[in-house]
């Protein structure tokens, strides 16, 4: 897309929506009013799924979800380095105007003036119907709710128009912070249950291309693959009124096209150009360059554990020696992540995550192991990216098919379309594959337990099995919920030797998150999800 063409099509969208805001001049008061508010944001690629809850929503269709759904209670925010974070430790009510706390259940009152974006009020049968909804419809929301111990409808609780009860299973120091997550969004139950049918009693269709929430945005126009509009939601009561009106999220394939928007002033902020990108234009100092480490993530390379050849820990080994780690600093990232290999011989495991692994690139040592493993003459085999991130994604897969070629493991790169990847990447089919996970809950165990837990964990797309890696995880949960710290740290040391030991994937660095803005675009926010939080952003 080139400049004409994004022009016309923002300013097609501007006068719809009864403002100037794609306009390269400003020419009045109103129109230069009507620009600062309103947010425009090119990005690779956009959401499959305005819901959270549904089937293979992608990480794009987080941002929709974020901004336009409220939950019980989110995250204070700190800062750091002059960025705005997310507190991991501290919590407040979004829709709860109280919390209460006991010790096997939480009471949360209701602000009683917040409606849903139709006027409808937010009322303790709207937050059961959804709580209920997310531990019932399957798939990632529901291990999302598993992942804190929120598993049955009966755990939720109306106790009056205007408070909810959650009843606790077990003792989990993940279960209140796991309502503060994208996934426990609360929905408005009697529009959706309209839309429903008995093939969908949930009405995932109607909320696959409709918001129906009570947050500080609603979506008022979706292209898929092309574009989202928002507008700003003028009686939200989860926080202070947005000064944005207006958001443009517009889907612009091309890196090259998204620098020239940003630097032509055209476009506002963009979060995924290709990291030499970003070096250049903190370099330019005409933008505004923040870089965020993900909380609790990894880049890494997969392995399905199931099948031959990467059944055998020998070829996952040798896999692991053979990544190229310092090329792919250097010529992918230009140095914008932080390492998670090399550490030294006798460097002693933390209780903490991510940590470096003891890998280096030693292709003598791989081709030496997968003769021992009996791959001699080396495999042929598929490795796999997410094409919705193909900037970083697909130059790490180029790297490493050559360096596997050199110890004779012969790979074809194929590329998933972002819309489909989650899909695929959950059936765990995938011999070969690059992916990055951030834990949104910024633990350890919480990381482990939706990556390399047996039961059924649906991030564990090595289909990784280890009943002592079970018992790790397990033996963390449980005795961080009731404070025993040795054990705790006898659990976290033990997982992570365990998965560095058995190799089911490799990990490569802990990523940025990478934003660039116009000078004049203040509010930016790290959190836990990585995406964009319009609430807090200002234009002047």
């Amino acid at each position: 897309m080139n400049r004409r063409e994004f022009m016309k099509s923002a300013s097609a969208t501007a006068l719809a929506s009864g403002t100037g805001v794609a306009a390269p001049a400003v020419f009045s008061p109103a129109k230069a009013q009507a620009r600062n508010e309103t947010l425009l944001i090119v990005s690779e690629s956009g959401p499959n799924n305005l819901d959270i809850m549904g089937v293979g929503t992608n990480v794009p269709g987080y941002e929709a979800s974020w901004n336009c759904y409220d939950r019980l209670i989110t995250h204070e925010m700190t800062e750091k380095d002059g960025v705005r974070y997310y507190d991991r430790d501290k919590l407040r009510g979004e829709l709860a105007e109280d919390m209460s706390i006991g010790d096997m259940s939480a009471t949360f009152k209701l602000k009683k003036n917040a409606t849903f974006q139709d006027g409808t009020p937010v009322t303790a049968k709207d937050v059961k119907w959804s709580l209920d909804r997310a531990v019932s419809v399957g798939g990632f929301p529901t291990f999302q709710m598993k992942a804190g111990s929120l598993e049955k409808p009966e755990q939720f609780v109306v106790v009056d128009d205007h408070t909810v009860r959650v009843d606790f299973l077990r003792k989990d120091r993940l279960t209140i912070p796991d309502l503060a997550v994208i996934v426990p969004c609360v929905m408005n139950s009697e529009l959706i249950k309209k839309n429903a049918t008995e093939k969908d009693p949930w009405g995932l269709e109607y909320t696959k291309q409709n918001t129906a929430g009570s947050g500080a945005y609603k979506v008022t126009k979706w292209t898929s693959g092309t574009e989202v509009v928002y507008e700003r939601f003028d009686d939200w009561k989860g926080g202070p009124l947005p000064k944005i009106k207006r958001v443009i999220w517009r889907m612009v394939p091309s890196a090259g096209n998204r620098r020239a928007l940003l630097e032509r002033g055209d476009a506002d902020i963009s979060y995924d150009l290709p990291n030499k990108d970003f070096v250049e234009l903190k370099q330019a100092g005409k933008l505004n360059i923040t870089s965020v480490p993900y909380s609790n993530g990894l880049q890494y390379i997969g392995m399905n554990v199931t099948k031959p050849p990467f059944d055998n820990p020998k070829v996952r080994e040798a896999v692991a020696c053979a990544v190229p780690y310092q090329k792919i600093m250097d010529a992918v990232l230009f140095g914008l992540a932080k390492p998670m290999f090399g550490a030294a011989a006798d460097t002693q495991t933390k209780v903490a995550w991510p940590q470096p692994t003891k890998f280096n690139t030693d292709l003598a040592k791989a081709k030496a192991l997968l003769t021992e493993a009996g791959y001699s003459d080396g495999f042929e085999t598929t490795i796999s990216f997410d094409l919705g991130f193909a900037g970083v994604n697909e130059p790490i897969c180029v790297l490493l098919q050559e360096n596997l070629a050199q110890i004779g493991i012969k790979t074809t790169i194929n590329k998933i379309p972002g819309a489909n990847w989650r899909g695929e990447l959950t059936k765990k089919t995938l011999p070969l594959y690059t992916n990055v996970f951030s834990g949104w809950l910024d633990y350890p165990e919480y990381f482990f337990f939706w990556c390399y837990h047996g039961n059924n964990a649906i991030f564990n797309t090595m289909s990784y099995q280890s009943k002592a890696m079970d018992a790790f995880i397990d033996a963390a949960r449980q005795s961080a919920a009731v404070g025993d710290k040795g054990a705790y740290d006898a659990g976290v040391k033990g997982m992570v030797d365990l998965a560095f030991a058995d190799v089911p994937r490799v990990p490569l660095y802990q990523p940025y998150v990478n934003v660039a803005m116009q000078k004049n675009v203040t509010g930016y926010e790290y959190w836990f999800h990585r995406r964009l939080d319009y609430r807090a952003f200002a234009k002047s």
